[in-house]
């Protein structure tokens, strides 16, 4: 059964996506700023960001809101909203079509509803804490679950170089280099929310980046632990990472990168 605030997420990633689609063939038009460097945001950025929240706000008045270009809306509540309106926003000014739209509940910081959405090949991703995670392309919501993989043989992975954290760079490929050891590739999409997505359904076995934010990995986060997999930090506690450093994948997978991963990581990289 699908939840009521399901409904609303759904609603408003949709919104945003028609946003989205519509500036696509506008793109060389478009205001852009560069909020600090190597980060730009584009006035699709806000526009359907605006979207978003005028559907929140308008179903869940006292909830909280947390939004890539606003910042904290709202008065304080333990149940938070983490927008993202345009997850892969160099990929959407470039003409590459990979991007999402991804929007996430959390109840005292934990996720418990989650939807990322792609606006160009119209796949849903929803999921609901202890009631699976599904995805619909246009059909009605399948069942999905992440990969049955038992170890990094054969594993393919996913991963970003945030221009933000270019300082853990040489560790950063450090780790890629001992998961290459053992895995067939790693992709870099340059996008989080679906690359989560992807790992929940079983595309991509497993996924770890450096820095990202709570809007970045929220809802992906919720759809892979829903579809049987496991997320955490670097260290291997569970949960939705402080640093931003975050590992993904079914059981065995997850595990195995955490080994992996942590073996190279700086005293940084570990910590909570």
């Amino acid at each position: 059964m699908t939840r009521p605030a399901i409904t609303i997420a759904v609603r408003a990633a949709r919104a945003a996506g028609n946003v989205i689609l519509r500036y696509m063939n506008r793109i060389d038009g478009l205001t852009v700023v560069e909020k600090q460097r190597m980060d730009f945001a584009s006035e699709v950025d806000k526009l359907a960001e605006a979207e978003i929240v005028k559907e929140l706000r308008r179903a869940y008045p006292d909830h909280a809101i947390l939004a890539e270009e606003s910042g904290a809306i709202g008065k304080k509540s333990p149940l938070t909203w983490v927008i993202d309106p345009l997850d892969g926003t160099h990929n959407y000014l470039r003409g590459i079509p990979h991007f999402s739209v991804s929007i996430a509940m959390l109840d005292k910081g934990v996720p418990v509803y989650g939807v990322v959405f792609d606006p160009l090949r119209g796949e849903l991703f929803t999921a609901s804490k202890g009631d699976g995670a599904y995805l619909d392309r246009g059909t009605g919501p399948s069942r999905i679950r992440v990969s049955k993989r038992e170890n990094l043989g054969g594993a393919m992975i996913a991963t970003g170089y945030p221009y933000r954290q270019r300082a853990h760079l040489d560790a950063q490929l450090a780790m890629t280099r001992a998961l290459l050891g053992q895995a067939e590739d790693i992709r870099r999409s340059g996008s989080a929310a679906l690359d989560l997505a992807y790992t929940a359904a079983g595309r991509y076995d497993g996924y770890f980046e450096i820095g990202l934010k709570p809007w970045d990995m929220a809802a992906g986060a919720l759809l892979v632990h829903e579809a049987g997999g496991r997320y955490g930090d670097f260290a291997g506690r569970d949960g939705i990472p402080e640093s931003g450093n975050i590992i993904a994948g079914n059981l065995n997978v997850a595990k195995a990168m955490t080994d992996a991963i942590g073996a190279q990581a700086t005293p940084e990289l570990l910590k909570a």
